[in-house]
C-alpha cells in the first residue's frame, strides 16, 4: 500500500514538472506582440516604406524585451557575416538562403569585379579575398565603427521554420556532391546522438525529426557541434548571424516579399538601375504552410516547442507570427 502511494505521488510530481516546463516553453510574453498581417502580404499597399517602417518598429520593440530573444552583442560572428561594398557604402549581412547568393552576385557586380552576374564563376561567390566583398571583420575597429555608423545596412529573412525545412532539404535530403560533410560527418553525428536504434536505422540517413531534436537541444547539441565547424551557420539564428538588436539595419527584407523589398533596398541604396539583375526564382517567395505542416506532422509537441524556444527571437524580431498551428 505504501509503495502505491509513493508511485502516486511520484506521478503527480512528474505531471506538475511537465506542466511547468510546458508553460515555460510557451512563454506568455509571446502574446504581447501582435504582428500586422500586411507584413507578409505581397499586395499590401503601394507605399512599401510604411511596411519597412512597421518592421523596424516591431524590431525595436522586441529588442527591448530581451526575454524573447536573449542577450547578444556585436561579436566576431556578425562581423564575419557582414560584407562590405565601399564603392556604394553598403553593408550586407548574409543569412544563408537561396536569395542571399543572388544578392552577393549583385554586389560583386557593383564592386566592379564583373560587368554582369552571368560572368561570375560559382567558386568565386564565396571567395571573399577575390570577389571584391571583404568581410567587415577584416577591417580595423575604427573602420568597422565608421562603416556601421555611415553605411546603408540590410539583410534578408524568411519564416524561421520554413527556413529550417529548406536548409534540411538542401544540405541533407538533396546533398550536393561538393558538400559531402553534411551527409558523411554531420548527419551521422546527429543520428548517433538523437535517434533511437542507432546504428540499425542509420542507413536511412538523417530525417527531419532527428534534425529538429538536435536543434532544440540547447545543451546536448553543443557537445557535438565542435566537429561541425562553420557549417552550423546554415541553421544559426538571425540574432546570432546579424545581431539586429545591436546593429541598426535600415531594411530587414523578407523572402516572402522579395520583389517589393528588393526594389526598396536598391532604391534606398541608390542602385535601382540594377533591379533587373536580381534573379527571383518563381515559387521561392511563397510561404508554403502545407509543406511546413507535413514536415512537422510526426514530431512531438515537446520537440516543436523546444525548437520554437530557440528560434522564437527570430520569429518576433523579424515580424513573423508564432506558428500556433504547430505549437497548440
Amino acid at each position: 500500500m505504501q509503495l502505491g502511494w509513493r508511485i502516486f505521488f511520484a506521478c503527480c510530481w512528474l505531471l506538475l514538472l511537465l506542466t511547468v516546463v510546458d508553460w515555460l516553453l510557451r512563454d506568455t510574453t509571446d502574446a504581447e506582440f501582435i504582428i500586422p498581417e500586411n507584413l507578409l502580404n505581397q499586395s499590401s499597399g503601394k507605399n512599401w516604406e510604411m511596411v519597412v517602417e512597421q518592421r523596424s518598429q516591431i524590431l525595436s520593440a522586441v529588442c527591448k524585451r530581451k526575454k524573447l530573444w536573449g542577450d547578444t552583442h556585436v561579436s566576431k560572428l556578425p562581423l564575419d557575416n557582414i560584407f562590405v561594398l565601399d564603392r556604394h557604402n553598403i553593408l550586407f549581412c548574409q543569412t544563408p538562403d537561396e536569395s542571399d547568393i543572388e544578392w552577393k552576385k549583385l554586389l560583386i557586380v557593383l564592386s566592379g569585379a564583373f560587368s554582369n552576374v552571368e560572368d561570375i564563376p560559382e567558386n568565386l561567390i564565396h571567395d571573399h579575398e577575390k570577389n571584391g566583398l571583404p568581410r567587415l571583420s577584416s577591417l580595423s575597429s575604427q573602420e568597422v565603427t565608421h562603416r556601421l555608423k555611415h553605411y546603408f545596412k540590410f539583410f534578408m529573412v524568411r519564416d524561421p521554420f520554413e527556413r529550417l525545412i529548406s536548409t534540411f532539404k538542401d544540405k541533407f535530403l538533396f546533398n550536393k556532391p561538393s558538400e559531402p560533410w553534411y551527409k558523411y560527418t554531420i548527419g551521422p553525428a546527429i543520428i548517433h546522438k538523437y535517434r533511437k536504434g542507432f546504428p540499425y536505422l542509420a542507413d536511412t540517413g538523417l530525417v527531419f525529426d532527428d534534425f529538429v531534436r538536435y536543434l532544440g537541444d540547447e545543451r546536448g547539441r553543443k557537445a557535438i557541434e565542435w566537429q561541425f565547424g562553420q557549417h552550423i551557420l546554415n541553421w544559426a539564428t538571425y540574432v546570432e548571424l546579424c545581431a539586429p538588436c545591436d546593429i541598426h539595419y535600415h531594411v530587414v527584407g523578407h523572402l516572402e516579399t522579395l520583389q517589393q523589398d528588393a526594389a526598396h533596398i536598391l532604391m534606398r541604396a541608390g542602385i535601382e538601375q540594377l533591379e533587373s539583375s536580381l534573379a527571383i526564382s518563381p515559387g521561392v517567395t511563397r510561404y508554403n504552410k502545407t509543406e511546413v505542416e507535413r514536415y512537422f506532422s510526426g514530431i512531438s509537441k515537446w520537440d516543436i516547442r523546444r525548437l520554437y524556444a530557440r528560434y522564437r527571437g527570430d520569429f518576433f524580431l523579424s515580424g513573423y507570427p508564432a506558428p500556433d498551428f504547430l505549437l497548440n
